[in-house]
């Protein structure tokens, strides 16, 4: 592992343990206190308790870090400004997560600048976790002691591929809903796994294709050192890499450039 990330990859995997044990203990409850937040979507007491801990806990050991984190937004670094930041979604899959789905996420990044240096996901209702630093490489297990490298597929045609997306609706909000039709049909097959998980089949390479239309960085921070680790191409729909540009194309690499043309 590239040591300068080493002990900021440990400190993820000790964000994760506590993050699992806050959301595990309120999946399913009968308690579970729902809100709408100002646009719409749901938060739960358990987004909230998950990313106050994880706030308490960076606050305490990277001083010199700032958060960003989807609940409670961005907060500058104890010590002062840096060019560090730890980016957060306490629960990626919200939606499910209320229903009883175990089909959610924790996601926690390191961002150096602009760049996400550091990934992890957690989803323990699934009992797996996918992580990655920088130049390191990217792994799937339950825990680090038992980890097995991931990578992705060497598919090299859409007719073959397996094409992953959220949902259907924002395609059409953003006037792709036709070009997003054409590649499902043209596809060896389709699933809409949503949120964290089709990126996460991507980089194990279960998956071909995962696309979204709309996102934020606390979205998709996290799963782009996974997916680029793990051999893959993760752009926006602009082709431009990096988190910024909102929306998500992320495939083996192989396809990247055909799958962002019918896109476009």
């Amino acid at each position: 592992m590239a040591p300068r990330y080493a002990d900021d990859l440990s400190l993820a995997h000790v964000l994760a343990d506590t993050a699992d044990k806050i959301s595990m203990d309120r999946f399913r409850a009968l308690d579970l206190r729902v809100e709408s937040k100002p646009d719409l979507t749901p938060v739960s007491d358990a987004d909230q308790a998950v990313e106050r801990a994880l706030r308490a806990t960076l606050g305490r050991t990277r001083p010199r870090d700032s958060v960003l984190g989807e609940e409670y937004g961005a907060t500058q670094a104890p010590a002062g400004p840096g060019h560090r930041q730890w980016v957060i979604d306490p629960i990626d899959g919200t939606k499910n997560y209320i229903r009883g789905v175990p089909i959610w996420a924790t996601l926690i990044a390191l961002m150096e600048g602009d760049q996400p240096v550091v990934g992890l996901v957690s989803a323990p209702a699934l009992g797996r976790r996918w992580w990655a630093a920088l130049g390191h490489g990217a792994f799937a297990g339950r825990h680090t002691a038992a980890a097995t490298p991931i990578r992705v597929s060497g598919v090299r045609r859409i007719g073959d591929a397996s094409f992953c997306y959220s949902s259907l609706p924002g395609w059409e909000e953003t006037g792709r809903l036709e070009p997003m039709l054409d590649l499902i049909r043209q596809s060896w097959r389709s699933r809409a796994y949503g949120d964290f998980y089709g990126y996460m089949l991507l980089a194990e390479g279960a998956v071909d294709v995962m696309v979204e239309p709309e996102l934020s960085l606390w979205d998709v921070a996290a799963l782009i050192p996974i997916v680029t680790e793990a051999g893959g191409t993760f752009t926006d729909l602009s082709g431009q890499p990096g988190p910024s540009g909102g929306s998500a194309v992320a495939t083996n690499g192989k396809i990247h450039e055909e799958v962002l043309t019918r896109l476009s």
